[in-house]
């Protein structure tokens, strides 16, 4: 039946590497059990069944990645994603969480409309390199922001807007060592590196008496709070129209980049230079982004994680599979993603901005029509609290930029459009 399923031997793989390859890929992402949780948990959702919201999305949308397009890529709710919807769409604009997964649930609507009519590549291709690698840069800058904000590193001066935290303090310290310890962890190549840097700080604050400990097993919490709360009627506000893009721009990218990123490292690329079966892969993403705002958690997208897998010799969508079933057996675990404080997975945080701000080094810095708009993209997204402005920002300065500069061919009718919705939307419709 496997064999039949996911063509083992024609991918030159066995059973045995596939199981390891989905452990190997699940130890690399499973942070995101507690991270997610406590992110979502800020805007009032309840913690424990986000929670199973996160394990439930996982789950679903790794199973349907290993069974549609046989991919060794799994799914979980994405990094800044989550962060965009509760610190910029609840806190910031002021939405209730269930507008926010309304707009997420419409967003995944539009991404699986554009995979099921191939606009995604007209799409892609509209959007200058530069300003993708600048909007991936900019989110991890959101991002470490927010860690160190959660950390207790960077606290509120009403001099200078920000200051720095106390040192002397429990949470700064053991939050310093879980990032370090994370770095080390992974530069020695040790699998599972972010979750090892949480469950240690953990370990730590409960020996301290920092943390109450409240166990690790139970039965796993009702999803009630949570499911089928979505409001997609409010999701239709004027105000929501940059978030809703924003939810389907960078889940679009996010997942294009993941899926060739992985697939190169599998040898899964056709000879043309083309991902066999791409359209299948985005249709299981976009379905699984769909189901998991109908449970109760931000965008579900593919995770670059999956890399580690691969490695591991992953070759097909069992791998996938593999992971989905360890994030259903997770869900027994919700104890003990509650003991977790905030200042052990902010280091989590901190080390994925590390890793997305690394698309900085392929912009050419010596072409200031280019520089200026990235430096504009990936500063705005931390400065004011807000993925969509990063965009906006980045757009319409790239094309007032290249305008002035006499540089027209650099601009095209998709960018001309988007840069003059996101002028229209600031000057009168700005949340």
């Amino acid at each position: 039946m496997l064999e039949k399923l996911f063509q083992l031997k024609a991918h030159n793989t066995t059973l045995r590497t596939e199981v390891l390859a989905g452990l190997t890929t699940f130890l690399t992402m499973a942070y995101i059990l507690f991270v997610n949780p406590a992110i979502l948990g800020e805007t009032g959702m309840d913690k424990g069944a986000v929670f199973v919201a996160t394990c439930l999305a996982a789950a679903i949308g790794s199973a349907l990645m290993g069974l549609i397009a046989n991919y060794p890529i799994a799914l979980a709710p994405g990094m800044g994603l989550n962060a965009f919807f509760t610190y910029t769409v609840v806190l910031t604009m002021g939405y209730t969480w269930q507008v926010a997964l309304g707009a997420v649930f419409i967003s995944a609507m539009l991404f699986f409309l554009l995979s099921i009519f191939r606009i995604r590549e007209w799409i892609i291709n509209s959007i200058p390199l530069p300003l993708r690698s600048a909007i991936t840069a900019g989110i991890g800058l959101f991002l470490a922001l927010i860690a160190l904000k959660e950390a207790g590193l960077v606290v509120d001066n009403p001099a200078t807007l920000v200051g720095l935290g106390d040192l002397t303090a429990a949470g700064p310290l053991l939050a310093i060592l879980g990032f370090v310890l994370i770095v080390a962890l992974d530069a020695r190549r040790v699998t599972g590196a972010v979750m090892i840097g949480i469950l240690l700080v953990t370990a730590l604050a409960i020996a301290l008496g920092v943390t109450p400990f409240g166990g690790i097993l139970s039965m796993p919490p009702s999803i009630a709070p949570t499911f089928l709360q979505l409001d997609i009627a409010g999701a239709f506000d004027i105000g929501m129209l940059s978030v809703i893009f924003a939810f389907l721009f960078v889940d679009l990218f996010d997942n294009t980049g993941t899926l060739i990123g992985v697939a190169k490292r599998a040898g899964l690329m056709g000879k043309d230079g083309h991902l066999p079966k791409m359209g299948r892969a985005l249709i299981a993403d976009s379905t699984a982004a769909m189901g998991g705002s109908l449970l109760g958690t931000s965008t579900t997208t593919s995770y670059i994680e999956s890399a580690a897998g691969v490695a591991a010799g992953g070759r097909t969508g069992l791998t996938a599979c593999v992971v989905a079933v360890l994030f259903l057996l997770s869900l027994f675990f919700a104890p003990l993603a509650g003991t977790i404080p905030a200042f052990a997975t902010a280091p989590a945080l901190l080390f994925v901005a590390v890793l997305m701000t690394s698309g900085l080094a392929e912009i050419n810095w010596d072409d200031i029509t280019e520089s200026a708009p990235v430096v504009i993209t990936a500063l705005a997204m931390p400065l004011t609290f807000s993925i969509a402005n990063g965009i906006a920002f980045g757009f319409i300065t790239w094309v007032v930029i290249k305008a002035l500069a006499g540089r027209y061919k650099d601009i095209n009718p998709a960018l001309l459009v988007l840069a003059a919705i996101f002028v229209i939307k600031f000057g009168f419709f700005n949340a």
